[in-house]
């Protein structure tokens, strides 16, 4: 055999087998997943819509990414903002959109029932089957939780707000072929977890409400796993207003040298969380936290503070980067 034909035999491989891998890809992204519906239903309780609008608009902060972004930059301090979703993100993998979460049927949730509803935020599969991407971290919510955004939700102005669908490129139809697999919870979520400004109420707020664990904790941006010990803070995040500007995420634990908490009392801290932003280009979604109780502050502190100590993160003492990441 010559080596021309040796060549030309070997390229006609790699294209038959790159071909194949191409159709493979095209055809696996379209993979759905069986999930539980959980028995779960909405309430009308005003109770329960009150905790939901708490959570929707507090800390789970799910207004951050579907909150209208032109209502937020006029809204007074306190005023809820229509969830009609469109806010967009550019990552390597394509184009992603947030949903409209208000009840309009033809464009928000208003077409899925409660069921759907909850599988969606605890199991990560969509009312078709197929894997809603990872960016919603409230498979261990609390069932008594769940129902109250769900009810909430439920309760809204529906708002037509038709949003595009995600425009994903070849590496996104990998990622969705290869990589996503819905996990649902990591252990069986409780059925009712009263708030209380305890140690153990404070691990569920910053671990399964408001996530602060995944932006406070360096992660392989291929898994989404924590590569360093929880709350040690350093991972790198984009300004939210001005681009190519980044932060490092504050340690919290209890590190007599890296703990950006480490010497505020408890008072300065619920303080602090319910101030709001104090430098414009944070990403923190500083207009939901700020509306945080003081017993769930309290909380968090006292989680936060029972922490074992880990370095890492940028040093509180050193007013320049106290000055661009805070």
């Amino acid at each position: 055999m010559t080596f021309r034909r040796f060549f030309r035999n070997a390229a006609i491989g790699i294209a038959v087998v790159g071909g194949l891998f191409v159709a493979f890809v095209l055809v696996r992204q379209h993979r759905t997943f069986a999930a539980p519906y959980p028995d779960l239903h909405a309430s009308t309780d005003p109770a329960v819509i009150g905790r939901g609008q708490y959570l929707v608009h507090g800390l789970a902060h799910c207004v951050d990414c579907h909150g209208d972004r032109e209502q937020s930059k006029t809204a007074a301090p306190g005023s809820l903002i229509d969830l009609t979703g469109g806010h967009t993100w550019k990552l390597p993998f394509g184009t992603v959109y947030s949903k409209n979460i208000t009840p309009d049927v033809e464009t928000g949730i208003g077409r899925y029932t409660d069921a759907e509803l909850a599988r969606i935020l605890r199991y990560a599969v969509h009312a078709d089957g197929r894997a809603v991407l990872p960016f919603m971290p409230y498979a261990n919510l609390a069932d008594d939780d769940l129902v109250a955004i769900m009810s909430f939700l439920r309760v809204q102005k529906p708002v037509s707000n038709a949003v595009p669908e995600n425009e994903l490129n070849f590496l996104g139809s990998i990622v969705l072929a290869l990589a996503i697999e819905p996990k649902g919870p990591t252990q069986a979520p409780a059925r009712t977890l009263p708030p209380t400004p305890t140690r153990e109420y404070g691990d569920y707020l910053a671990n399964s409400v408001g996530n602060c664990v995944k932006c406070h904790t360096r992660l392989d941006k291929k898994t989404g796993e924590l590569t360093a010990p929880p709350f040690s803070g350093g991972s790198v995040m984009e300004s939210a207003k001005t681009p190519g500007k980044n932060f490092i995420t504050p340690n919290l634990t209890p590190d007599p040298t890296n703990g950006w908490i480490n010497e505020w009392s408890e008072d300065t801290f619920v303080a602090r969380l319910q101030a709001g932003p104090i430098h414009p280009d944070s990403p923190m979604p500083w207009r939901a936290i700020s509306r945080i109780s003081d017993d769930d502050a309290r909380a968090l502190y006292r989680y936060l503070r029972s922490l074992p100590a880990a370095p890492g993160g940028p040093n509180p003492r050193d007013l320049r980067t106290i000055a661009s990441n805070r």
